[in-house]
């Protein structure tokens, strides 16, 4: 989450010096998610532009469709990426929002199977994978409905973080557990962050510095502050992938509140890694996700 999972991205986790701003010149798109009703969750994403910053800092860009400014002296980026449509998973028709809350339904089976199948075929997801992600994003409109995020944010953070729980020969099994487990390198301070150990190595199994570890990339603070149980087991389990996928989702929707809002985005995707490549990376992802259909 803050650390590398590759030591050749130990360059990308730099101090954040750029920024990136969501537009809100977006488009409704409609995906399947199981509900007896076809319920519709407003899931939106938002295209981006690039903006330059002083070390440290979060500011936006100016970006026209807003009205919102950058600070004096900043220069800004003339390349913007492509404005993409917002994606909404359906509800699958066995699971309504009360039996979610009564009988702990995972949440990998509340999005529509067919729309499942048919959305990670053609944006080469792992379907378990696209799973967690579109139920945890369903979960979050059910729960927390002004925070506004698309399935599609959350994809494009596992795929960065971890190519989807794939990294380094790792596979997400049927029941959601990531093996063999995925632990980033130390957060050491040398081209990462340094963040010493807080988990006597329970999580990360290093007791001098920290680890990003699982499928999303927590580490052990975050997810002791933050973990959710994503699949009703009663238990949170970082290598899960429902579970991380719905702490993922509450943790940005505590980061940036209202994710429709640009600089609400940029707030939460710096409060999950602070990189300006990092950032820029899972900006033009989630893009790319918005418009597979």
């Amino acid at each position: 989450m803050t650390g590398p999972t590759n030591p050749t991205r130990r360059s990308i986790r730099d101090a954040f010096d750029t920024a990136i701003l969501p537009t809100l010149d977006v488009v409704d798109e409609r995906v399947p998610v199981r509900s007896t009703s076809k319920r519709r969750w407003p899931l939106p994403v938002a295209t981006i532009l690039l903006a330059a910053l002083g070390a440290g800092a979060l500011v936006a860009a100016a970006l026209s469709p807003t009205g919102m400014q950058a600070p004096t002296g900043l220069a800004t980026s003339s390349a913007p990426f492509n404005a993409s449509t917002r994606p909404i998973p359906t509800v699958a028709a066995s699971t309504t929002s009360a039996a979610r809350t009564q009988s702990k339904t995972p949440v990998s089976e509340l999005a529509d199977p067919a729309w499942v199948t048919r959305i990670a075929k053609a944006a080469n997801i792992p379907e378990r994978a696209l799973a967690a992600y579109a139920g945890a994003a369903i979960e979050t409109a059910r729960t927390r409905p002004s925070c506004g995020l698309g399935w599609n944010t959350l994809a494009a953070i596992g795929s960065v973080e971890t190519e989807h729980g794939t990294m380094h020969g790792a596979r997400i099994a049927p029941d959601g557990i990531t093996a063999p487990v995925i632990i980033g390198i130390p957060l050491d301070g040398r081209g990462v962050a340094e963040v010493s150990d807080t988990d006597d190595g329970r999580l990360d199994g290093d007791t001098s510095w920290d680890r990003a570890v699982g499928p999303m990339q927590f580490i052990p603070s975050s997810w002791a502050a933050h973990a959710r149980d994503g699949n009703g087991d009663g238990e949170t389990d970082v290598n899960q992938i429902d579970d991380a996928a719905l702490t993922a989702a509450s943790y940005l929707c505590e980061a940036g509140g209202d994710l429709a809002v640009a600089q609400n985005w940029i707030t939460a995707i710096a409060a999950y890694n602070p990189s300006a490549d990092y950032n820029n990376r899972v900006a033009e992802t989630a893009n790319h996700y918005a418009t597979v259909k």
